[in-house]
């Protein structure tokens, strides 16, 4: 059976992969393209999680599409109207009837000989598998393993005799009313999770082994709403965005400026928020802020549900679990009908999908990114990963819109491939995130990709020199080595 061929082939269905699928759609209409997604939904992470309370980390404005505004004055979003968001913009530019679903892919190899990717896939409710060819290949599947979050090795978890569960497999029949539940860490997860059951369980603790910096931001937009009786909805958009922006960009520049001060800051904002009797030292890291990502709260929520009693924080560590909860490490015990592990992630790369090039085997941790989006010595293939210290969807827009401007180059010149070489030796045994001491970050160095002494290897991380980059600047720089073959220029 012949294998299917597309233009570009993108795969995931989350955010950005419908993204760069309206980029190229919008701005190269002729090009066939297909979306392979594992699930049967679109959505990626905002059709995985499930737990109580999912929303954005980020704020709404700047997580939405640049070119698909989010209308609403609802700065941090639940997690199904992101979900809902993502699907509609979908509908709106053709691209839900472009999806393939339940598609695992496992592997992509290059030819230079013929001049494309073999990409192969498992469709999982059939067991059968499936193949596809294509001139570029996009991976939009983030950098996490769907199937497992990470769960550490806790002793005695056999013994409780509650209900244990993770956010990543959240279960559908959890009932956690008039439950006393602890939820085991101190991520953006957690301290979604604490206000949220803490409505209606008997009590809830976040256990922490260290706190994390939080933020509160207004759970409405006012000045947007303001606005919006004035100004037309798109110039209202506009504005939020670009203050947004800013707004990201000079919080994490000055927390690297004056660390000791927006520390002061941001704990006097909790302080403000958690009244005079909650003990401080659980909201005081001992790191500087921005060292790992900041968490969001709309409203103060969480300050909220610790103030009102009905939420506490402890910071420890699990000794072990009993059969009616913890043991902490400092003697005390926290007895719990249900045990949360918001304990983190498992980085995965490219969704567990192995990479050939002519033959041999490539991976991403042996490769440096080129602008943060192509990938060193690989051809004709796009790696689309989102910010870290700003919404992911910045970049990711960003970077579809750079595609879209290098298949217009190569289809002006008559070329059929691209690939990223250093030519000056710019290598270094750094990771594309190693200015974030996060966990998962930390755990994940041996499969991150690399970066270089100098741009374009290096990653920015900077949404202003990006956009220069990846808008502006030209496609061919000498670092793109551009080609072609007969096989590969007929094969649309």
């Amino acid at each position: 059976m012949t294998a299917q061929y597309f233009d570009v082939l993108i795969v995931g269905a989350g955010l950005s992969g419908i993204g760069t699928a309206c980029h190229v759609t919008a701005e190269h209409p002729t090009k066939s393209i297909a979306v392979l997604e594992r699930r049967e939904r679109v959505g990626g992470t905002w059709d995985l999680f499930r737990y109580p309370g999912v929303r954005s980390d980020s704020d709404m404005y700047t997580f939405g599409f640049k070119f698909r505004p989010w209308m609403d004055a609802t700065v941090l979003a639940d997690g199904p109207s992101i979900r809902q968001y993502i699907a509609d913009t979908a509908a709106e530019f053709g691209i839900d009837d472009k999806i393939h679903y339940g598609l695992k892919v496992l592997s992509a190899e290059w030819s230079s000989l013929e001049g494309h990717w073999t990409v192969t896939a498992l469709h999982e409710p059939s067991a059968e598998t499936r193949t596809y060819t294509c001139g570029f290949l996009v991976s939009c599947t983030g950098y996490y393993d769907y199937d497992a979050g990470f769960l550490p090795k806790f002793p005695g978890v056999e013994r409780f005799t509650g209900r244990c569960v993770h956010p990543q497999q959240w279960p559908e029949d959890l009932d956690y009313a008039g439950k006393r539940t602890v939820i085991i860490g101190s991520g953006a997860t957690a301290i979604t999770l604490v206000p949220t059951m803490a409505a209606a369980a008997e009590h809830v603790t976040m256990l922490q082994r260290s706190p994390s910096y939080i933020l509160s931001l207004p759970a409405l937009d006012k000045v947007s709403e303001v606005l919006s009786r004035v100004l037309p909805d798109k110039w209202v958009f506009n504005l939020a965005r670009q203050r947004q922006i800013v707004f990201q960009r000079y919080l994490y520049l000055a927390c690297k400026r004056w660390p000791r001060q927006l520390r002061r800051f941001l704990l006097w904002q909790v302080r403000r928020q958690v009244g005079p009797s909650v003990d401080m030292s659980h909201f005081a890291p001992k790191y500087m802020p921005w060292d790992q990502r900041m968490c969001l709260v709309p409203n103060g929520d969480l300050f909220k549900a610790v103030a009102s009693g009905k939420a506490s924080i402890v910071t420890d560590e699990v000794d072990t679990f009993t059969e009616k909860g913890v043991l902490l490490k400092s003697g005390r015990v926290l007895e719990a009908d249900i045990i949360v592990t918001a304990t983190g992630l498992n980085i995965q790369m490219l969704g567990g999908m192995q990479l050939f090039v002519d033959g041999q085997a490539h991976e991403l941790h042996d490769q440096m990114t080129y602008k943060g989006v192509l990938v060193e010595d690989i051809p004709n293939m796009a790696w689309v990963v989102g910010y870290t210290n700003a919404s992911w969807t910045l970049k990711s827009d960003l970077a579809g819109a750079y595609l879209c401007r290098l298949l217009q180059h190569m289809d002006d010149n008559g070329h059929t491939m691209a690939t990223p070489r250093d030519v000056e030796g710019c290598a270094m045994d750094v990771g594309m995130f190693d200015q974030l001491q996060s966990g998962y970050v930390q755990r994940g160095q041996d499969a991150l990709p690399r970066q270089g002494s100098k741009h374009p290897w290096k990653v920015l991380m900077h949404y202003k020199k990006d956009s220069k980059a990846l808008l502006d600047e030209p496609v061919d720089d000498g670092l793109l080595q551009f080609g072609s073959t007969a096989v590969g220029a007929a094969a649309g």
